[in-house]
């Protein structure tokens, strides 16, 4: 049997891990980046998206690792787990899928952290950087950040689902 302050202080570190990443991804997306490229020459914002990098990525893996452990500790814990791929009820359903949009976030956030990213650093940093690359690089970066936060509402959906069941 879990110990209720052990069950407690997981749900309190998921929770806020929870809001920590989706937060973050929704400020750069909605606010952050949009604003940040109307306002910015292209050398500046090459130093910003650099910046913005540095302090958020050791964030955002953290908050990532957060989630795997207390997720994991929550559903050994949960008095519906079955037992690996036992998919029987909504709440089964709800958590496989649950798991399989966080697996797809990770791997976006990878691709962000150490593919696009940097590629949009190295173009906007450039003596003379390419406007259509840099618009390109743009565009999908912004389209991926959108995707992700799209995904971690799928993933709140799932959750509040299976709590349901």
């Amino acid at each position: 049997m879990t110990p209720n302050w052990a069950l407690t202080l997981a749900y309190g570190l998921h929770l806020v891990a929870t809001v920590v990443w989706i937060g973050s991804l929704a400020a750069l997306a909605w606010l952050v980046l949009p604003a940040a490229r109307r306002v910015l020459d292209t050398q500046a914002w090459g130093r910003l998206l650099a910046e913005i990098q540095k302090r958020l990525d050791p964030l955002s893996w953290f908050c990532l690792a957060v989630l795997a452990g207390t997720g994991m500790f929550q559903l050994s814990a949960s008095p519906h787990y079955q037992g690996f791929l036992q998919i029987d009820s909504t709440w089964g359903v709800a958590i496989l899928v649950k798991h399989i949009l966080f697996a797809a976030m990770a791997v976006l956030s990878a691709y962000l952290t150490w593919g696009l990213l940097p590629a949009l650093r190295r173009n906007a940093l450039r003596q003379v950087a390419d406007p259509a690359e840099s618009a390109r690089l743009e565009r999908r970066n912004l389209f991926l950040l959108r995707l992700s936060l799209f995904l971690s509402i799928l993933i709140l959906a799932l959750t509040a689902l299976a709590r349901a069941s």
